[in-house]
């Protein structure tokens, strides 16, 4: 063995015992369990293997590689760690052994990231291999009506959620929204009151052919599962343009058809359905336009742009981040697109405003838009930490501190909020600026308080090991509007297996991946780092609008773990992982 592969040896042997530490840490475990001997042995076989895989790939030599996968074996460790570190020395009182552990677990995750990304590069970035992998064969011709096949089997595997969730599943939220289609309370922009009009539409048109109230409801639900099918159908016909395998294209849409939340959310009406469509969409059609500019992709263009904006109201803010990214990106094809974005923003600004004004919509309150920066506050004040006279007046003037302490829950901010409105909100709007202030000089003071409190109010979007209810809903929420669950088919056998088919999400390996809110998220990362390393930066514009729409979420989630909030994210991940493979400039 020569001096090269002694020191690999040594350099494998050192890696692996990092990674079993830091496994043993998160696996909860004795450092005398058998296992960490075990994650131990299996770390350095692999990474024996990598290191010699890699020796085969001289593309993974280049710097742009390595630094990519170290920036995001960093910022992976970071996420993780933020949540789960304080397990990993909670039996430790000596500052130096709890430094200590904090680093070696912190090099073991860093390590075990690292080494798998730049195996995944090794695979993912080998432009070669993939076309062999991925593109239809020249000899071979692709079977006719393909993607309406596609959209054809998603409306079948749904179905059985329609007719048990008959006419739909409406929550709270779903029966605020109907009570201003009967005119019950007045408009409001709360939920957006585009999807309201848009429910309002096909519960008119149900009206039409009967007088029932459950069966005109039912017209929007369908009306959403086909929408939610559509922009299956739409994603599919874009991959068979690149000229895609058409058994890739069946397996990504068994993913639509066969997971049980897009079927439970497709008869769900929330505005997160419709938006997770507008989102693909628009995504689809940027990545045509690329392939080709005409009509019908401008058309979609403009059309899914609009919903982007109007459909949450986060949409609004994701598309104005995006809009001076789309202007450069396409500064060559200015006199086509730059129309088309003037065209979707125009028609947001018109609905929004002059639109929502003559109708009387009220528009959501102030305190909506400050759940991270009212929980900040609340952190702080609940922590017991010193405040002058004149920051604690200002706050008295807004709230009752009386019962903050019973109210505050660090992943909820909706108690914080109701606390607000039931206090003083418009001495909160008159003083803005001086509220402002006071969060940034309470960030300054305890900056642990604020960032504690931040990691609470939003791991469930950015840590992967979060528990959380997925597409539980059931039903219709109680209220007097005429309005019930009414099942067409039901039976202990229908709803057990409906119970089955949601829990296997949180008790099967692997699968229950495709639950997570947070490896959605790391691996819409690994995508954007794929491109990168592909050295096809031009691909990024692609990511930009789930990127923007993610960071809207960051900044203003009133929950921790709502996986509606980023459902969007969720619904495309087969166009981020297509993206990153596939080569648009190939002919």
């Amino acid at each position: 063995m020569n001096l090269e592969n002694k020191k690999l040896l040594l350099l494998n042997t050192l890696e692996s015992f990092f990674t079993s530490w830091a496994f043993m840490k998160a696996g909860r475990m004795e450092p005398g369990n058998l296992l960490t001997g075990v994650f131990f042995l299996l770390s350095f076989f692999l990474y024996r293997h990598i290191s010699v895989r890699l020796c085969m790939k001289t593309f993974m030599y280049h710097p742009r590689v390595k630094r990519t996968g170290m920036f995001l074996a960093v910022l992976f460790t970071i996420l993780y760690m933020a949540v789960d570190y304080p397990s990993y020395i909670e039996t430790l009182t000596n500052p130096l052994f709890r430094i200590t552990v904090i680093i070696a677990v912190f090099l073991g995750f860093f390590i075990a990231f690292y080494k798998l990304l730049m195996l995944l590069f090794s695979y993912s970035g080998d432009k070669e291999t993939l076309s062999i992998l991925l593109y239809q064969p020249s000899d071979k011709k692709p079977m006719k009506h393909f993607p309406l096949c596609c959209f054809i089997l998603c409306l079948i595997c749904w179905l059985p959620y329609f007719l048990y969730q008959y006419p739909g599943i409406m929550t709270p939220d779903s029966i605020n929204q109907f009570e201003q289609v009967l005119g019950v309370i007045p408009y409001s922009n709360h939920h957006p009151f585009v999807h309201t009009m848009l429910i309002k539409l096909f519960y008119n048109i149900g009206l039409l052919f009967t007088s029932d109230m459950v069966i005109a409801i039912s017209f929007y639900t369908f009306f959403q599962m086909c929408l939610l099918a559509l922009s299956v159908f739409y994603f599919i016909q874009t991959l068979e343009q690149f000229e895609i395998r058409q058994g890739i294209l069946i397996i990504l849409t068994l993913f639509y058809a066969l997971v049980p939340y897009h079927a439970v959310f497709s008869v769900t009406l929330w505005k997160d359905i419709p938006f997770a469509t507008a989102v693909m969409l628009f995504s689809c059609s940027l990545l045509r336009i690329y392939k080709k500019i005409n009509i019908p992709n401008l058309l979609v263009f403009i059309l899914s742009g609009i919903m982007l904006c109007l459909f949450r109201s986060n949409g609004w803010y994701g598309f104005l981040l995006c809009l001076p990214f789309l202007f450069y990106y396409y500064r060559k094809q200015a006199k086509v697109i730059f129309p088309a974005l003037a065209a979707i923003l125009l028609s947001a600004v018109i609905v929004k405003y002059p639109v929502m004004n003559s109708l009387a919509v009220t528009q959501p309150d102030f305190i909506e838009s400050l759940c991270i920066p009212t929980q900040q506050i609340a952190a702080v004040i609940c922590n017991d930490r010193e405040l002058t006279d004149a920051q604690l007046t200002l706050i008295e003037n807004v709230i009752d501190l009386t019962y903050i302490k019973d109210l505050y829950n660090p992943t909820f901010a909706d108690n914080m909020k109701e606390l607000v409105r039931a206090g003083n909100q418009d001495y909160l709007v008159a003083h803005k600026g001086e509220f402002f202030k006071l969060w940034a000089e309470l960030g300054i003071s305890y900056p642990m308080d604020y960032l504690k409190a931040y990691v609470n109010q939003t791991y469930g979007y950015w840590y992967p090991d979060s528990f959380y209810l997925v597409a539980e809903g059931e039903g219709i929420s109680a209220s007097s509007l005429g309005v019930s669950h009414t099942p067409l088919i039901g039976g202990p056998i229908v709803v057990k297996a409906k119970e089955i088919s949601i829990k296997l999400g949180s008790m099967v390996p692997i699968y229950s991946l495709l639950w997570s809110m947070g490896v959605a998220f790391w691996f819409f990362l690994f995508c954007i780092g794929n491109s990168w390393i592909r050295e096809e930066k031009a691909k990024l514009v692609y990511y930009l609008p789930s990127f923007t729409l993610y960071l809207t979420v960051l900044i203003a989630t009133p929950v921790a773990t709502d996986f509606r909030y980023v459902y969007f994210m969720v619904f495309s991940l087969p166009f981020y992982l297509m993206v990153t493979l596939i080569a648009p400039d190939r002919n």
